[in-house]
């Protein structure tokens, strides 16, 4: 849209108000909101002022002042305001420079999606991640110098089986069978269809959604692929409307890698292609019909994997569920169907157009402008320096030997173990000013010392059940 025409969508729609929506550094969305009569052609140019020392890992309170500047591109009317209200998200840049945020996610991944046009290696870069989560009916948390607890429920959680409920009708999925039985034991197909209805409203391309793995409403719900800057802005409508529904409904959601002992996490399993001029880059004659170059973007991938993790699996509580021997995919191989693998190539179908990589490591805690900027610099980097991926992994990798097993690298076993990586690779990504040395830096800091060290220098409940008695 012209900036006209969004005030003209607007008034069409009744707005009393604007909501501008903006990414702080870890991922979580911000807003303000200004009445309509506010905001105007100009807006789109002079932006909005807003304190950006109180956002975490941003600027310093002697440089505090920030703007916001919205993308008229990005506007639809808000599905959950009482009142009529246009939500469009925003740029931020400095108000004396007038250059963008270095810190602002969205603008890495603007920066990102240009330098692939300047590569030449191909204009678009498309993204589709599986994104997981878990719908609860209750969470409680907390944690003193003295004490610490969380405690989580849900009506199909498979501990409540033996709980008196009046009555208690049984249709629970066990641990590890949620993928995926018809209802009654799937008890969300009518609030995941909710979620679905309303992403579609907004424009949102939904392919399917579905019961996942894990008892106690693990879910899954697939978005159509779309180009980097997009898909990072449908991922942050993605876990807005699903909160936002959840809550309508009484029920509450989370994004966490790991919120249960004993049963399958969530995963962000993100697939990736190229394309030129409308031609699919990754469709050849090579191993499970790849072409040259999706191999070296393999290579890419698999050689900076644990790098990567620091950004595509950021937090402490995504390697409760990276752990060898389990589930997910910590071993860093391809394979074609392989579901054991890093990188896994989808063989669904013949077509050249559905030819693509799907990273299997990632997880939904991530800041998707930032995981997908990361992964695709990556392949840049693989394709321009022809890194070869070594031999598929078309073994089950749960089932290998010590010895097998050996030769094939892993992924970092903690956050800590992670952000090292990135401190000692990272120079991929700081070309074309994509990433630059100070967001990488803050992100080490504030990563370490809000997260790491928080979580490091308190005693773990489960520490008393090994240890008090010693």
């Amino acid at each position: 849209m012209t900036p006209k025409e969004v005030l003209d969508f607007a008034k069409k729609n009744k707005t009393k108000m604007v909501d501008l929506k903006f990414l702080d550094f870890p991922g979580i969305w911000q807003h303000f909101s200004v009445p309509l009569h506010e905001f105007d052609e100009d807006s789109f140019e002079g932006g909005f002022g807003f304190d950006g020392s109180s956002l975490r890992g941003w600027q310093p309170i002697h440089a505090s002042d920030m703007l916001v500047i919205p993308d008229a591109d990005t506007v639809v009317m808000d599905p959950f305001m009482a009142v009529p209200t246009l939500s469009v998200i925003c740029n931020v840049v400095d108000p004396i420079t007038k250059e963008a945020y270095s810190r602002d996610p969205r603008n890495i991944a603007r920066k990102c999606e240009n330098y692939l046009k300047f590569t030449g290696l191909a204009d678009t870069a498309y993204f589709g991640p599986e994104a997981e989560f878990f719908i609860f009916d209750d969470i409680r948390f907390d944690g003193g110098s003295n004490f610490a607890f969380y405690e989580i429920d849900s009506v199909e959680g498979i501990w409540n089986s033996g709980r008196a409920e009046s009555p208690n009708l049984g249709y629970k999925p066990r641990h590890k069978e949620g993928y995926f039985p018809v209802s009654p034991t799937d008890s969300q197909q009518d609030l995941r269809t909710e979620m679905v209805l309303v992403m579609e409203q907004l424009g949102m391309e939904i392919e399917c959604q579905h019961h996942e793995v894990a008892t106690a409403g693990q879910a899954e719900i697939d978005m159509k692929f779309q180009p980097l800057v997009k898909m990072g802005d449908q991922l942050m409508w993605f876990k807005y409307i699903i909160k936002n529904v959840a809550k309508r409904n009484n029920k509450t959601v989370t994004f966490m890698p790991k919120p249960l002992f004993a049963d399958n996490g969530s995963g962000m399993h993100t697939h990736v292609s190229l394309w030129k001029g409308g031609v699919p880059l990754f469709a050849g004659d090579k191993y499970a019909g790849l072409s040259r170059e999706a191999l070296y973007a393999a290579g890419g991938i698999l050689k900076h994997a644990r790098a990567l993790c620091a950004f595509t699996n950021p937090t402490t509580n995504s390697y409760k569920r990276l752990v060898p021997g389990f589930e997910a995919p910590v071993n860093l191989a391809y394979s074609s169907r392989n579901r054991s693998a890093a990188i896994r190539i989808p063989m669904y179908s013949a077509s050249p157009k559905a030819k693509r990589l799907e990273f299997r490591t990632p997880d939904p805690s991530c800041n998707g402008y930032l995981a997908f900027s990361a992964i695709l610099m990556a392949v840049i980097d693989g394709i321009e320096n022809r890194i070869d991926p070594g031999e598929p992994l078309d073994k089950d990798i749960y089932g290998l030997s010590p010895e097998e097993l050996a030769d094939v690298p892993s992924a970092p076993g903690s956050l800590e173990e992670s952000l090292n990586a990135l401190k000692e690779d990272h120079e991929f990504l700081l070309r074309g000013d994509v990433f630059t040395s100070d967001v990488i830096e803050k992100w080490i800091e504030y990563k370490t010392e809000g997260e790491v060290n928080p979580v490091r220098l308190r005693p773990h409940p489960h520490e008393f059940m090994l240890y008090f008695d010693i």
